[in-house]
C-alpha cells in the first residue's frame, strides 16, 4: 500500500480547512432576545442620527410638519458643511465598532448596510462638494426659496405668520452665504455656462414684480401668497394690517437686497462664464463624472456603456413607433410622422386659461380613473392622496415639464402633481396619460407615499432617495398602464413610446455631454432629429443634463433593471408569479440600491419555488 505523503502547503491547507469548519461550528447562535436587543440598539441609534439631522436643519423640520425652528432657513456655510463631515465620520466608526451586524434582524441588517453605504459615500464624495451649481435653472435658491415659503410654510395661527416674516427676513443672510459659496466654486474652476445666467436673473426679477416693490396694482408673489394665508386666519383686521406692515418691511430689508445682491453677482460672472457644457471642464471632471454614474445609477455601468445602450433602446423604439405610424394609416416616414405629431392642431390644448384649465381636468381624471383598478397591482396602496396642480408662474417659464411633490410626513398636506402650463405646445395631449401615470398613479406618488409611511423602519429609510430606483419604478409605471388596457387611443400609446424614447435619448445625450464633449446645440439637435418632441422640450432638457450631470440617466437603467427581474421571476415562477407581490416586494422596502433591489427578488423567487 502506497503511503500518503503530504506537501507542508497541503498539510497547511487542510489544517486551515479544518480550523474554518471548526470555527463555523462554533459560530454563535443568537436568541430572538438578543437579536431584538441589539437591533433595537441600532435603531435608537439611526433615530438618534436622523433627529441630529432634522435638528440642524429648519426647512427639513417644516418638511416634515414640526415647527420648532418654524422661523429659520438652512444654514449653508462651510461651516456646516465640515461639521456634517465630522459627523458622518464619527457615526461610521460608531457602526463599525459598536455594532455586532451578526446578531440583528434580516431588516435591521438592511438598515445597517443602507445606511453605512451612505455614510461612506458621503466621506467619500467630500472631495466633490463644490461640483455644482447652487443657483440654476431647474433647482437653484432664487427659486426654490420662493417655492419653500409657498408650498410648505403652513399659516395656522399668528405665530406661523410671524415665523413667515422672520424667514422672510433671514433671506438676506442665507443669500449672503450662497454668494461666497458661488465664489469659492469660481476659484475652484466651477463656473456655470453662459445660459444659466439669464434664466437665475429672470427668475430672481420675477420675485421683485409688484407690491411693496413698486407701484403696480398687484401684490408681489411672495406678499400674495403670505396675505392670502394670513387672510384664512381668524384674526382681527388690525392684526392682519400689522402683519402685513411686518411682511413688507421684511421684503423691502431682506428680499430686495438678497436678490438684488444675487442679480448683480450673476450679471458679473456672466461676463467670465464660458460656453463649455460638460462636467468634464471641471478640474478631475471625468473622476466626478464616472462617480456621479455610479452613484446615480448605483451600478458600476461605464459612460460608454451607458451610451451604448441608449442608442440600443433609441432604434427599439423607433421601430415599435413606426408600428403605430403603419396602424394609424400614416403614410410617410417616421420622421414625417414625428412633424405631424408636433404640428397638428388636434393634438394641443389651447394657449388660453380655458385651455390650461382643460388639461388639468384630464390629468385629473386619468389619475382618477387609475385610482379604481390599484388593487390589480398593489397589495399596499398610500394612505395620502394626491392633487394636481399647475407650476406657479414665477417659475413656470424655468422650471422642468412636470414633477411630483412628496405628501406631507405628517399627513397635513397631500401628495402633488405639478404640471408646467408655461408653453401648451410643451404638454400634447397624446403624453397626458404617461405623464400622470409616471408622475402620479401607479409611478411616484404610490412608491413614495408607501415609503414615506413605512411602518418600525429607521426614519432615514423614509426620506432617501436611490434616483435610479424612483425614477425607474417612475418610468417603469408609465409602462404598467398598457398590460392593463389603458392607452386605447394609438395616439396615446404612441405618447407613452415618445416618453420612453425621451429617456432612451437621456442616456445618449447626458454621456454624450459631459463624457464625450457634445456642446448644448449637438444635444439639442440629437433630441429634434430622434423625437417628436417640441424643440422647447429639446431644450430644457440639454439644458438640465448640464447642470444636473448623471441625473437623468437613471430612469432608464432603473427601468430596464425592474423588467430585467421581473422577467427573471416571472421564468422562474410561471403560474405562481403574481404581480402584486412582484411590486410588494419592488417597493415595500422604500427606495434602495438596484443590486439590493435584485437581491430581495431573488429571495421571492426562492420563497415561492
Amino acid at each position: 500500500m502506497k503511503q500518503l505523503v503530504l506537501k507542508p502547503v497541503q498539510l497547511l491547507c487542510i489544517v486551515t480547512l479544518f480550523i474554518s469548519c471548526k470555527n463555523e461550528k462554533r459560530a454563535k447562535v443568537y436568541s430572538n432576545a438578543e437579536i431584538e436587543t441589539e437591533s433595537k440598539r441600532l435603531n435608537d441609534f439611526l433615530q438618534k442620527s436622523f433627529d441630529n439631522i432634522v435638528a440642524l436643519y429648519p426647512e427639513f423640520q417644516t418638511r416634515l410638519g414640526i415647527k420648532k425652528d418654524y422661523g429659520k432657513l438652512n444654514d449653508i456655510s462651510p461651516e456646516m458643511d465640515e461639521r456634517n463631515l465630522e459627523i458622518k465620520k464619527n457615526e461610521l466608526v460608531w457602526l463599525t465598532d459598536s455594532v455586532n451586524v451578526d446578531a440583528l434582524s434580516k431588516d435591521a441588517l438592511l438598515s445597517y448596510k443602507l445606511f453605512k453605504q451612505n455614510l461612506e459615500n458621503y466621506i467619500n464624495d467630500y472631495k466633490y462638494r463644490l461640483y455644482n451649481y447652487p443657483v440654476n435653472q431647474m433647482f437653484g435658491a432664487q427659486s426654490q426659496k420662493p417655492a419653500f415659503l409657498i408650498n410648505m410654510h403652513r399659516i395656522d395661527s399668528v405665530y406661523d405668520a410671524e415665523a413667515y416674516i422672520s424667514r422672510l427676513n433671514g433671506f438676506n443672510k442665507y443669500f449672503s452665504q450662497l454668494l461666497e459659496n458661488i465664489k469659492t466654486r469660481e476659484a475652484n474652476g466651477i463656473v456655470p455656462p453662459k445660459f444659466v445666467y439669464d434664466k437665475v436673473i429672470q427668475d430672481s426679477e420675477n420675485i421683485l414684480v409688484g407690491q411693496p416693490f413698486d407701484n403696480s396694482d398687484y401684490q408681489s408673489t411672495l406678499l400674495e401668497d403670505f396675505m392670502s394665508k394670513v387672510n384664512e386666519l381668524e384674526i382681527d383686521d388690525t392684526t392682519k394690517s400689522a402683519l402685513e406692515n411686518q411682511a413688507n418691511e421684511a421684503l423691502l430689508a431682506s428680499i430686495k437686497p438678497a436678490y438684488k445682491g444675487l442679480i448683480s453677482f450673476m450679471k458679473a460672472q456672466k461676463e467670465r462664464a464660458n460656453t463649455d457644457h460638460g462636467v468634464w471642464k471641471f478640474p478631475n471632471g471625468e473622476a466626478f463624472y464616472n462617480n456621479a454614474l455610479k452613484r446615480t445609477t448605483t451600478t458600476d455601468l461605464t459612460a460608454d456603456k451607458i451610451h451604448e445602450v441608449g442608442l440600443s433602446e433609441v432604434t427599439r423604439i423607433h421601430n415599435e413607433m413606426d408600428a403605430i405610424r403603419e396602424k394609424v394609416g400614416f403614410e410617410g416616414s417616421l420622421q414625417e410622422f414625428f412633424q405631424f405629431i408636433k404640428t397638428d392642431e388636434q393634438f394641443y390644448f389651447t394657449q388660453d386659461q380655458k385651455g390650461k384649465d382643460v388639461y388639468l381636468a384630464k390629468a385629473i381624471q386619468i389619475i382618477d380613473s387609475m385610482k379604481t383598478r390599484l388593487d390589480e397591482l398593489f397589495i399596499t396602496k398610500p394612505k395620502a392622496d394626491i392633487i394636481v396642480k399647475a407650476v406657479e408662474p414665477f417659475r413656470e417659464k424655468s422650471a422642468g415639464k412636470a414633477f411630483y411633490l412628496r405628501p406631507a410626513a405628517d399627513g397635513s398636506r397631500p401628495g402633488i402633481y405639478y404640471a408646467n402650463l408655461y408653453d401648451m405646445k410643451s404638454m400634447p395631449t397624446y403624453q397626458m396619460e404617461a405623464l400622470a401615470y409616471h408622475e402620479g398613479i401607479p409611478g411616484h406618488h404610490m412608491q413614495l407615499a408607501i415609503q414615506q409611511e413605512l411602518e418600525d423602519v429607521p426614519m432615514f429609510r423614509k426620506f432617501q432617495g436611490y434616483t435610479a430606483f424612483i425614477e425607474g419604478w417612475g418610468l417603469y409605471s408609465e409602462f404598467i398602464p398598457k398590460e392593463m388596457g389603458f392607452y386605447a387611443d394609438p395616439y396615446s400609446d404612441f405618447g407613452r413610446l415618445a416618453m420612453e424614447l425621451w429617456r432612451a435619448c437621456r442616456l445618449v445625450v447626458d454621456t454624450g455631454i459631459h463624457a464625450k464633449k457634445w456642446t448644448r446645440e449637438e444635444g439639442i439637435k440629437y433630441y429634434i432629429d430622434n423625437t417628436p418632441n417640441a424643440e422647447t422640450d429639446a431644450i430644457k432638457m440639454v439644458e438640465r443634463h448640464i447642470v444636473m450631470p448623471s441625473q437623468a440617466t437613471a430612469y432608464k437603467i432603473g427601468m430596464l433593471k425592474i423588467i430585467e427581474l421581473r422577467k427573471k421571476a416571472k421564468e422562474a415562477l410561471e403560474e405562481k408569479f403574481d404581480i402584486r407581490e412582484f411590486h410588494e416586494v419592488v417597493i415595500s422596502h422604500g427606495a434602495i440600491p438596484l443590486n439590493v433591489l435584485e437581491d430581495f427578488v431573488d429571495e421571492y423567487i426562492a420563497s415561492k419555488s
